[in-house]
């Protein structure tokens, strides 16, 4: 599996290497980056059409998060430099799966990776949570800790993602979330918000990335071999 490794200053730098996973993909090469990306609040097709949406984006660079619109479903989900970021891409195409199937098989993947790291994670999400949807894991009896969704295209899918780390990482996560859903007049609450390590696990994100990274290439769409790509032509 081609693994993409490197992280940028700014997140239009960040989001790059989107292009490169999915044109792997597209030659029949399934690839993943696991990733922090740098501060922001990335928002989805749907939050663009809402009446709020400038308010939103004033209310996220008020609380100094840069506001970007992202090319996935879903809503706004704020990144603290520290929240973590995965897409997998994989070819599309007569048997190689539906929606459904890709959402269930990064949903497992994404759930035994932390549950490997001691973290008591579940399917599903509290009510008012950010980004909410069907594809989620939370702490189990407590707050979301990671949200899924999926762009395809006719040759190639991007599974992408959030992981909540810390409980630091979370708080600032709900303290940014709150005004910008409020302008876009979703319901948010801010104790929904919870963290691999509010679930027994670490509060590392390197810690956290790498274990994601290494259940995916382990996992059904990898063949548990790591070819390592810098997209910042740092040394691996």
């Amino acid at each position: 599996m081609r693994v993409y490794r490197g992280e940028f200053e700014t997140p239009a730098a960040d989001r790059e290497p989107v292009a490169e996973l999915l044109a792997a993909a597209a030659d029949g090469v399934p690839s993943v980056r696991v990733t922090a990306p740098p501060r922001q609040v990335a928002f989805g097709r749907r939050d663009a059409r809402e009446a709020g949406f400038d308010r939103a984006k004033r209310a996220a660079r008020d609380a100094g998060f840069p506001p970007i619109e992202r090319d996935v479903g879903g809503r706004a989900v704020a990144y603290t430099g520290a929240t973590l970021s995965f897409g997998v891409a994989v070819p599309t195409g007569e048997g190689r799966g539906s929606i459904d199937s890709r959402y269930e098989t990064a949903v497992e993947t994404l759930r035994d990776a932390l549950r490997g790291l001691g973290a008591d994670v579940a399917r599903g999400e509290p009510a008012a949570a950010f980004c909410p949807g069907d594809h989620s894991l939370r702490v189990a009896g407590g707050g979301k800790v990671a949200g899924l969704a999926q762009r395809v295209r006719a040759d190639a899918a991007l599974v992408a993602g959030v992981v909540v780390v810390s409980s630091a990482d979370a708080a600032a996560v709900a303290t940014v979330t709150e005004p910008v859903y409020d302008a876009l007049g979703l319901p948010f609450d801010p104790d929904s918000v919870g963290s691999v390590a509010d679930a027994g696990g670490p509060d590392d994100p390197d810690a956290v990335a790498r274990a994601v990274e290494t259940a995916f290439v382990e996992g059904s769409w990898g063949d548990g071999e790591r070819r390592v790509v810098r997209v910042d032509g740092a040394a691996d």
